[in-house]
């Protein structure tokens, strides 16, 4: 079932358009990403979604029921935000039971339902502390916690890590899959980091100037990305204005110019006769080489254009200035009508390496 559906949603900030026709659907139970760009239109489609902000035209439905008209705090939704918003003069008890002391639950309820989110948020002994005696993961599982309390339709997250170091917001995420999986609720956060994204979210809605360029798994998305900006936005690529110079990806008799984006993994560098199928390879040099932990990422000037590749550790680093040969394996070619991979046409079987 369809728990949330948005359908051409349009907003206008006096000349600004933040979102332009915006539509997309989310499945019962998901955990879905908004990702894309800074000031790229997410927030604005998340306050829509939870009656902050009003859309010019469009519509929202939740669980069946256009809630356009309908006030915020009727809609059924929590909402988490990006600075935790916790009462800094109450006490994780008082600050989780917030919502259900408004909906004017009896003690015995609010205590249950206390108590059930401090287990399930990892909270427990922590309900007599204020906010200020916490660490920033702390807090924000107290925010969790408080949206959950009055057992909301849909969680809404804008941007629920970003105010946390690096290491915590690793476990966090872990801890928020786990979480969602648990409770089953339908929650749609919002992120500028698309490791995080990844790592997350059930489903992906790439977000760009307003609109949406894409949605899908995470794999799909990456796999098979349908514009140029999805393609380039995701992981690390090199973005070529015109790749009908390259070995192996040569237009055919009529074609139009294209645009490619290369990432690392398509690419094979190496020194003289590392490299598979030198046929359909290009000469380069070494500008850079970075240390990953799990390989190298290394930087190749070819032809005038800058191209990164991954290198195995077991393999000898390659050093700045140094000549190597560079094979291209695919690539995405895009132009006005169509995006498409493409794999470099000039790999035959490899020729013998003779020791």
């Amino acid at each position: 079932m369809e728990h949330v559906v948005v359908e051409s949603l349009w907003k206008r900030f006096g000349a600004f358009e933040a979102s332009k026709d915006v539509s997309f659907t989310v499945g019962q139970g998901k955990l879905i990403g908004l990702l894309g760009p800074s000031g790229g239109g997410k927030t604005t489609i998340l306050r829509m979604l939870a009656g902050l902000e009003q859309p010019d035209s469009g519509d929202i439905y939740i669980h069946g029921k256009r809630v356009n008209d309908v006030p915020p705090q009727e809609r059924g939704i929590g909402f988490v935000f990006q600075n935790y918003a916790l009462f800094r003069h109450m006490s994780v008890y008082d600050n989780i039971a917030f919502g259900l002391t408004v909906q004017r639950r009896s003690k015995a309820e609010i205590k249950a339902r206390v108590t059930e989110l401090l287990e399930l948020t990892g909270l427990t002994g922590l309900e007599r502390r204020l906010p200020s005696q916490l660490s920033g993961g702390q807090r924000q599982r107290v925010a969790f916690a408080r949206a959950l309390a009055p057992e909301p339709q849909l969680l809404l997250l804008d941007e629920p890590f970003a105010a946390i170091d690096a290491k915590v917001r690793k476990e966090l995420r872990t801890w928020l899959r786990e979480m969602i999986n648990r409770v089953g609720i339908t929650t749609i956060f919002v992120t500028h980091d698309q490791e995080e994204a990844v790592e997350v979210a059930d489903e992906i809605i790439i977000v760009n100037q307003g609109r949406i360029e894409q949605k899908g798994t995470p794999l799909d998305i990456y796999r098979q990305p349908n514009t140029a900006f999805v393609a380039g936005f995701i992981g690390e690529s090199t973005v070529l204005e015109n790749v009908s110079g390259l070995k192996g990806f040569e237009p055919e008799q009529g074609d139009a110019p294209a645009k490619g984006i290369i990432r690392p993994e398509f690419v094979e560098i190496g020194r003289e006769r590392e490299v598979s199928y030198p046929l359909a390879a290009e000469s380069g040099v070494v500008r850079a080489s970075y240390f990953r932990g799990a390989n190298w990422l290394v930087e190749a000037e070819v032809g005038g254009t800058r191209l990164y590749a991954y290198r195995p550790l077991e393999q000898e680093p390659l050093l700045p200035g140094e000549q190597v040969t560079v094979l291209i394996h695919r690539l995405y070619r895009f132009n006005d009508s169509e995006a498409a991979m493409v794999e470099n046409g000039l790999k035959v079987d490899p020729m013998p390496v003779h020791i």
